[in-house]
């Protein structure tokens, strides 16, 4: 089991190696996946739950009151 794991693990090793434009490729998805979940999130997707609530079981009374008052 640990030579297949090896094997896999250099197979994988080797092909990234000897990428030329996969590494740029794959540098540009992570920069891409930063800017989404770090820098959108912050200005976009504020936390509510903060400016309604201040502690832990306020939170879960205000989620809980919303979803059993909410009407179709």
């Amino acid at each position: 089991m640990k030579n297949l794991m090896s094997k896999i693990w250099h197979l994988y090793a080797d092909g990234f190696r000897s990428m030329t434009i996969g590494k740029t490729l794959w540098l540009l998805i992570f920069i891409k996946l930063f800017i989404i979940f770090c820098i959108l999130k912050v200005f976009f997707f504020p936390n509510f739950l903060n400016s309604v609530a201040d502690d832990e079981s306020q939170k879960g009374d205000y989620v809980s009151s919303q979803i059993i008052n909410r009407t179709p």
